[in-house]
């Protein structure tokens, strides 16, 4: 099971102008903010760590999207 609701998705890429949306569209979309997100996060966790935390901040998460991106 993925981390994501595929029914949000499908209603946001709605929402952006895709009238009529696949299963397998909405699939791909959601292998890929997956696979992002748990990028992301790692960074986001290195980040902590060498700031000598365990925590995951928000600005960790800042500073992790600035980089990946």
């Amino acid at each position: 099971m993925g981390a994501f609701a595929w029914s949000p998705l499908r209603a946001l890429m709605k929402k952006a102008g895709a009238e009529i949306v696949s299963r397998a569209a909405v699939d791909k979309l959601m292998d890929y903010l997956e696979e992002y997100a748990k990028d992301l996060t790692t960074c986001g966790l290195d980040i902590a760590k060498h700031s000598g935390r365990k925590k995951v901040t928000a600005d960790d998460m800042k500073i992790a999207i600035d980089l990946v991106d």
